[in-house]
């Protein structure tokens, strides 16, 4: 399960060997032996030299980071990357190691936390309707009522009477964790971060969440757009498998505190990713999801757009 414990031992590092093991020995091989896959990044000279930065890219599916890192290594100009990624596919251990290995960090969600302690307790999955009305309870958007609403409350009250406030303080934990270490990549192992503001995989452009748009705000680093084409259709599958085709991701201009995002900028100390800052500059960091979601979507091939790119909380 991924807590602040787990959390503690992320381990992150300037030159991960795992990711070095995948573009070689995986990737390599994918795409220039077995298939053929065209990798092409427009605008590459647009990606800052010699600073870390952050990379926002949409979330077509479940791959679409890896050609982009594997041109990245192979350029070797650019420093190695570390993705935020759902904690979800850390349930599989094995698989758990294996992104620890490639240097990723795991983010998990209220609706993460709530299904993992459910199911710890009850020793069984939660079914989706009543998970819902769980997780909408424990947010304040659901009053108690019908059916479905007294099953949640009979259902938090299973779980102990202080249960909403449990997860609400475990999430703030963990969040507040994921922010150190998201710091500590960008500003001490010097990783770009990739992030998919989209927040889950979607052919179509989906709105776009604040975390990213925290992260920036708070360390000051730029934001980098990337609009990623056609990768779904090189990843079909569940598989890390590609086939042949062609993968274009198009760079936007760096997004700064110091220029495009000035009239966004907090000149004061924040809690990252705190339900308190979210509150607090709910405007600010709307404004910034907001700028970058748009010049992604120019970027995007007319099958990806959405048009105008709204946002949502983390």
């Amino acid at each position: 399960m991924i807590d602040v414990e787990y959390l503690n031992k992320i381990r992150l590092v300037s030159r991960p060997l795992g990711q070095k093991i995948v573009a070689n020995f995986l990737l390599l091989p994918n795409y220039r032996i077995f298939q053929r896959v065209d990798i092409r990044i427009e605008n590459i000279e647009r990606i800052p030299r010699g600073e870390s930065v952050i990379f926002a890219m949409n979330h077509t599916d479940r791959f679409n980071y890896w050609p982009f890192q594997y041109k990245l290594f192979k350029a070797r100009e650019f420093p190695f990357t570390t993705v935020w990624v759902k904690a979800k596919y850390y349930k599989n251990a094995f698989l758990a190691k294996g992104l620890d290995f490639c240097n990723l960090i795991p983010v998990p969600s209220m609706g993460y936390l709530i299904e993992e302690y459910y199911r710890k307790m009850f020793n069984r999955k939660m079914d989706k309707g009543l998970y819902r009305a769980v997780k909408d309870m424990i947010e304040g958007r659901l009053a108690d009522g019908g059916p479905q609403e007294r099953a949640a409350i009979e259902t938090l009250q299973s779980m102990g009477e202080q249960f909403a406030e449990f997860i609400r303080t475990q999430y703030e934990g963990v969040m507040e964790k994921v922010a150190e270490v998201s710091r500590a990549a960008l500003c001490e192992q010097k990783l770009n971060v990739i992030i998919f503001p989209e927040g889950t995989r979607s052919v179509k452009l989906a709105e776009g969440r604040t975390g990213l748009a925290q992260l920036a705000l708070h360390t000051e680093k730029r934001i980098v757009p990337v609009a990623c084409n056609n990768s779904e259709e090189v990843y079909r599958g569940s598989l890390p498998f590609a086939r042949s085709g062609r993968i274009t991701y198009r760079i936007g201009e760096p997004l700064s505190v110091h220029d495009q995002l000035k009239p966004f900028r907090i000149g004061e100390p924040f809690r990252l990713l705190s339900r308190e800052s979210q509150q607090r500059y709910r405007e600010q960091f709307e404004g910034v999801t907001q700028v970058v979601m748009e010049s992604i979507d120019r970027m995007l091939d007319e099958k990806y757009r959405r048009g105008c790119a709204a946002t949502s909380p983390v």
